[in-house]
């Protein structure tokens, strides 16, 4: 691999806006670092060049041991994508399992975080740029929402906090909206999803954030598609 050759790590690649981002970026010439639990799915969603698949647990410390040992100290861009909804349907918070809980915060909170801290060293090196992926759920007060909607909230705060920590990288967190993808029909069991847009007309907006000068900051993919890197 170049020298000169981007270098991304993206979590949840095998799947929904994941799987959507990273080939878009392995066709604008990346060489991407893709994580998913299912590695069998893993396989068959990315044949892809420039692409290093490392599937396990983003939870597992010894999981993110091997994606920053992969990255070295040469990573451009971190895309915390990887989530879980919780239980669905999602119960009220007076009935959520705290051990459930425990884990939404694991995956969702705190594994992004430390994947972070692991990768820190390379991005600092290459000014790079880290996205968080959060939800509206992190703001809204939806019923049902409770678990992975404060989880998404904690990871919002994280990610202003670094921004103002780390002044030589850009920290964004991107709200994607709804999306027609496997964790949002967990959130509506049974309904139908198809009127929800596709995790590939999300993409452009996070290019915005990848190739563009915007800051640090919280953004609304719905507020960014107007203005696409070409």
């Amino acid at each position: 691999m170049r020298t000169d050759t981007p270098t991304a790590v993206v979590t949840g690649a095998s799947r929904g806006l994941g799987l959507a981002l990273t080939r878009q970026l392995s066709a604008r010439g990346w060489h991407i670092i893709a994580d998913a639990r299912d590695g069998a799915r893993l396989t068959a969603a990315l044949d892809l060049p420039n692409l290093t698949r490392i599937p396990g647990d983003i939870a597992d410390p010894r999981h993110r041991r091997h994606l920053a040992e992969a990255a070295a100290d040469r990573v451009d861009l971190l895309v915390n994508n990887a989530s879980v909804l919780g239980p669905s349907p999602q119960p009220h918070l007076r009935d959520y399992p705290l051990g459930i809980l425990e884990h939404v915060y694991a995956v969702n909170t705190i594994a992004p975080l430390a994947l972070i801290q692991a990768l820190l060293p390379g991005l600092r090196a290459r000014h790079g740029r880290i996205i968080d992926i959060t939800s509206d759920a992190a703001v809204e007060p939806y019923e049902g929402w409770g678990g992975y909607g404060s989880s998404k909230a904690a990871l919002d705060q994280l990610t202003a906090i670094l921004a103002a920590e780390e002044p030589d990288l850009r920290v964004y967190a991107c709200d994607p909206g709804d999306m027609n993808t496997d964790l949002h029909q967990q959130a509506f069991p049974g309904e139908d999803i198809s009127d929800r847009p596709a995790p590939e007309t999300v993409v452009p907006a996070l290019l915005r954030l990848i190739e563009g000068d915007l800051p640090s900051g919280r953004y609304r993919a719905a507020d960014l598609a107007t203005e696409v890197p070409a």
